[in-house]
């Protein structure tokens, strides 16, 4: 029988503008999906690592996921580095969960413009 074990997970999405609600409800459907995909709840959320681009500066990822209920789950938000060429208005995350699955059963997620991120881990 397989045991539970952390694994991590990524994601990215991008929004339209530096605006606070397209932030928190692109975080939010980020959130939503990479559960979903993976079959797991907020329950299983250890922690989170939520990067913006420095052209988001109007609200943290965070305080869209708490939100909607993840007051219990240690989050942090940093800035991604400002790279010439690399993708605008884009959130990122790196979940740490636990779970049964093996680690090439995880499902990363990367929505919008951010699929040019990793084409490698798009599945349809």
């Amino acid at each position: 029988m397989p045991t539970r074990t952390v694994r991590a997970l990524r994601g990215a999405i991008t929004v339209e503008s530096d605006d606070p609600h397209e932030i928190r409800d692109a975080t939010q459907e980020l959130l939503d999906e990479l559960l979903h995909l993976n079959g797991l709840d907020r329950d299983d959320v250890i922690s989170g690592i939520f990067t913006v681009t420095p052209d988001l500066a109007s609200e943290f990822p965070a305080h869209g996921a708490r939100l909607v209920g993840w007051r219990d789950v240690p989050m942090i938000c940093a800035q991604e580095a400002g790279v010439d060429g690399a993708l605008p208005r884009c959130i990122r995350v790196l979940l740490h969960v636990d779970t049964w699955r093996p680690r090439s059963d995880m499902r990363h997620v990367y929505l919008r413009d951010a699929v040019m991120l990793r084409p490698d881990l798009i599945t349809e």
